[in-house]
Formats: structure tokens, sequence, C-alpha cells
């Protein structure tokens, strides 16, 4: 029920189960440069290589390392926030042409340092040490260029990433401050409503008043409190519906019928409350008239994972001067929710059939106990 529960409120906030790359992204870091550390000898063992694998050679091969990670960090830290990214590219350039010829350099005059290591099959014709050194520049030169670029395409996934992940934070937080602005129109909207209905029972019923304003209070304490919640389970939404429908038909003509049939297969299914109460309301309101034979049929099931609120009543629409229950944001504050709440998973209309009214909703909602 718990995790139900958490599921249901990451259609709310939008939120979706995804890798974390901050917090796993040094531990990636930790791994690669481990394993570039242990690639000398790795490719001393299994290769031809004319050196013996010794650990004066392995000490070249580590500062050939260390100066790559300087490379790498000094950019992927720094140089490309503070000049790539701000479209300072010139500066860029130069900074990192200035740090190429540094790295060269300082790397040349460490391995000038150590004793040049054993060989397995001396040639005796191997070029002079001078000759070599245009091959370690230009070579060396392309690693630290080739560390730049994977620099620059490291920091630019990890900054697409974060701008995704904030531009997903910023939809979550506007979805949730629209959801709570429509709940504040709704829950006046059905006061408004329910208290005209009352107000209409005093001048021939005074004892039905009275019982309403009880059923009122019914009502408005799951208006306050349990819909306050994003979702509540199916059972507490039906009793509510069904606790609405009686309020309802107290204030009936003797010529307007009403039959319900509301049932659900898993009680425990979660589901954004107050979503079917608009299509009631307008129901009750356009679909009983003062004078003529009338009838609503309200059906509210479960089908799976579908839940249906299909309502079916004879068609009388008033006008603002004829009815006072509100201002019609009924409709338009429920097609929003949907949107928010239920993107690509409901079916929403209402049209004329003949001379009655249709109005049809089914949710795919997650289910528990089915």
């Amino acid at each position: 029920m718990k995790n139900m529960t958490q599921d249901n409120n990451s259609l709310l906030t939008g939120n979706t189960a995804a890798p974390s790359f901050k917090r796993y992204g040094w531990f990636i870091h930790l791994i690669a440069w481990a394993i570039l550390c242990g690639f000398p000898i790795i490719m001393s063992l299994t290769s031809r290589s004319e050196h013996v694998i010794t650990w004066d050679l392995y000490l070249r091969s580590f500062i050939m390392l260390l100066s790559i990670i300087f490379v790498f960090y000094s950019n992927y830290l720094y140089l490309i926030q503070k000049y790539l990214f701000t479209k300072k590219t010139g500066h860029f350039l130069l900074i990192n042409i200035s740090i190429i010829v540094t790295m060269v350099l300082l790397v040349h005059f460490c391995m000038e340092l150590l004793p040049d290591p054993p060989l397995r099959n001396p040639h005796p014709n191997r070029p002079p040490k001078n000759s070599l050194w245009i091959g370690f520049f230009f070579w060396n030169s392309m690693v630290y260029l080739f560390t730049i670029v994977l620099g620059v395409a490291f920091r630019s996934t990890a900054s697409w990433y974060n701008a995704e992940a904030q531009r997903k934070e910023l939809e979550r937080s506007r979805s949730e401050a629209e959801l709570q602005n429509l709940k504040s129109q709704l829950n006046p909207h059905f006061l408004f409503n329910t208290l005209n209905n009352i107000y209409s029972l005093i001048a021939f019923s005074p004892e039905k008043a009275q019982e309403a304003v009880h059923e009122l209070s019914r009502l408005l304490r799951y208006v306050m409190y349990d819909s306050s919640q994003p979702f509540v389970t199916l059972e507490k939404e039906l009793d509510f519906v069904r606790n609405y429908v009686e309020l309802m038909r107290i204030r009936l003509p003797q010529h307007a019928s009403l039959d319900t049939s509301i049932s659900c297969e898993a009680p425990h299914t979660q589901i954004a409350p107050l979503l079917c109460i608009s299509l009631i309301e307008n129901a009750f309101k356009h679909g009983v008239s003062n004078n003529k034979p009338s009838f609503i049929y309200i059906d509210i099931h479960q089908e799976g994972k579908q839940i249906v609120c299909d309502i079916l009543n004879s068609y009388f629409p008033k006008d603002n001067t004829s009815d006072k229950s509100g201002s019609g944001i009924g409709l338009s504050n429920l097609k929003k929710r949907l949107s928010l709440l239920y993107p690509d998973k409901h079916t929403f209309y209402c049209h004329k059939e003949g001379e009655n009214y249709r109005t049809y909703l089914s949710i795919h909602v997650n289910t528990a106990g089915l």
C-alpha cells in the first residue's frame, strides 16, 4: 500500500526513477583512472613490447597518466566552465595550448631524469634520442588534445544532465502549484453549489434543508481533510460521491428520477480526489427541469485498471439568469487537472445524444488487490 502511494505521488510530481549522475559520477571517474593505472602492466604482460616491464617503466607510464589527469581535470573542473561555456573560445584555446606545451616539456624532463628501460630485443640501428623528440612531442600533444576533447564531452554531458534535472524540477514545481490553485478553486465552487441547493430547500422544506446541512458537514469534512492529499482510496472517493448524490436527491422534484450504480473491484486503488464531482454537479444542474419529466443516471465502476464515470441525463441547459450555481469553472478545472495528473491516461468527452446529454470519463490508474 505504501509503495503504491509512492508510485501515485510520482505521477503527481512527475518524478520517475532515474540513475543519479551526481551520486555515481565520481565513482565512475575513479574506476576509469584505476583501469588506466593498471593498463601499462596489462599491455606489457599481454603484448610483444620490446620493453621489459619494470618499476622504472611503470613510473614513466604513471608520470604520463598524472599529466593526463591534470589536463583533464583542469578543463573539466575549471577551464570549460570558465571560458568555453562563456564563449571565450580564444582564451580557452590559448590556455590549453600553453598547458599542452608545458606538460610535454615537463614530462620529457621527468623522463630524462629516469634511467632508460631495459629492452627485450635491442635493435642495433635504433634512432638517436634527438630524432625521437619530435615523435614524442607530436604523439603526447595528440594524447593531451584528445584528453581535452574528452573533458569537453564529459562536461557538456554533465551540464546537459543538470539543466534537464533543473527543467524537470521547475516543471514539477509549476505542476504542483497549478494543481494547488485548481483545488483551491474547486473547493469554493463545490461549496457554493451545495449551499445554493440547500438555500433552495429552505423555502418549501425546512426539515429537508436541516437534513441537508447535516449531510453537508460530512461532505465538507472529506473536502477539507481527506481531499487535501494528492491521492485517496477509491473507496473513500466513492463514499463521498454517494453522500453527495443523496444530498442532491433531497431537492429533486417528484417528476425527476435518479438511478445510480456505484461500485469498485479494488477499494484501495489510489485515485486523485474530486474528479467526478464536477460532472455530477453538472448533471443535477442541467438535467432536472422544474416542470418536465427528468432523469439522471450515474454509473461509476472499475474495469481492471480503468475507473469509469458514465453519466446520462435529460438536458435542460441553464443560463446565468436562471441558475445561480456558479461561474461554470467546473469542467475547465477538471480538464486541466486531468492533463496534469493523468496525461495520456484518461478519456473524457461530453456531448448531446438526441434530447439527452452524456458525460464520460475513464482514467487508467494503478490498482491493488487485482
